[in-house]
């Protein structure tokens, strides 16, 4: 049986890229994002090149959070389960702690973390009901230590998702749900396009991997 996939975030970056790989690897997929002009010519692309694939796509922007159940259940709806939900959705703005943008690094918070709980609430609901599934979050290595700059509440969020989701492992261990962190390294993206990256490159290269269950 073919398998089913959420992803948040879909309309770019690590989202966009995941999208075009389980749709070569035959997967239903579920994607959701706020640009949907994006995601429709996404959804086009891939059904191009895999017409027997049933690609749903809906707009959600994660910080509205009963929106976040909303879509949740009704991609459950159309594609009649969900076997992998993957939050992916995220942003990279930041600024150097006390230089007066509190403003700026509450929305990063807000929108990698506290919309992620949301996320992970609608998510988990639906695969317990079910009783099976996958979730699957997107973590960062900047979660593995605090970082200066601008990635200062960026890498705080990443941990903070990455311990989110050791807790729901740990909650869902001995039952049919899987739950998988990944932690991907330094990825060219809309999402960091011309911020700084010096720090962040340079742990990289000293060795850093990304870890996760497959497909």
């Amino acid at each position: 049986m073919r398998k089913n996939i959420l992803i948040t975030g879909a309309s770019s970056g690590l989202g966009e890229g995941m999208a075009r790989e389980f749709a070569a690897r035959g997967r239903n997929l579920a994607l959701c994002a706020r640009r949907t002009d994006r995601l429709e010519a996404l959804r086009s692309e891939l059904l191009a090149k895999h017409p027997d694939l049933h690609i749903s796509v809906r707009a959600l922007d994660v910080n509205e959070h009963e929106q976040v159940f909303e879509v949740f259940e009704a991609f459950a709806k159309d594609l009649g389960s969900l076997d992998r939900i993957i939050i992916n959705a995220g942003i990279g703005v930041g600024k150097r702690i006390g230089t007066g943008n509190f403003a700026t690094n509450a929305k990063t918070a807000q929108t990698n973390f506290v919309a992620a709980v949301a996320q992970c609430e609608a998510a988990v609901g639906i695969l317990r009901k079910q009783g099976q599934g996958h979730l699957v979050t997107i973590s960062s290595m900047s979660a593995m230590r605090g970082l200066p700059k601008h990635l200062t509440v960026y890498a705080a969020t990443k941990a903070g998702l990455a311990t989110l989701t050791e807790g729901i492992r740990a909650e869902l261990m001995n039952t049919p749900i899987k739950v998988s962190t990944i932690y991907p390294g330094y990825i060219h993206t809309e999402l960091n396009a011309g911020g700084e990256e010096p720090a962040f490159r340079r742990g990289l290269r000293d060795g850093l991997s990304c870890a996760g269950e497959g497909d």
